[in-house]
């Protein structure tokens, strides 16, 4: 695990992490446009670049990006969750305030908070 070139948050390799299905959030933010995109996966490095070559239908027009947070879970299943509640507030706002806290944290009962 190494520091984010920003500073938010942390850049994890799962190649280092013992077991196939780590799972991060990330947020990119576009230099074309500075619109975020919220996504999970299970390689970072990987997925940053099939972002800027286009691979990606919905970030195609929008490239390049750059990323500035991202966050290692457990497994893929409990990030894809994750990314799918912060999808649901459609607030830049809710962003920005994952960006600033630098964490995204889970409570027992499954609540999201940064």
């Amino acid at each position: 695990m190494v520091e984010h070139p920003l500073g938010k948050g942390k850049v994890v390799d799962p190649s280092s992490t013992p077991g196939s299905m780590v799972g991060c959030i990330y947020i990119l933010q576009s230099l074309k446009n500075n619109r975020f995109y919220i996504g999970s996966t299970n390689n970072l490095e990987r997925r940053l670049v099939e972002h800027n070559q286009g691979r990606s239908t919905h970030t195609s027009f929008t490239k390049p990006f750059k990323m500035i947070f991202s966050q290692k879970f457990d497994s893929l299943t409990i990030a894809r969750k994750i990314e799918s509640k912060i999808k649901q507030f459609k607030s830049r706002k809710v962003i920005i305030n994952i960006i600033k806290s630098g964490k995204i944290e889970i409570d027992q009962s499954g609540k999201i908070s940064w």
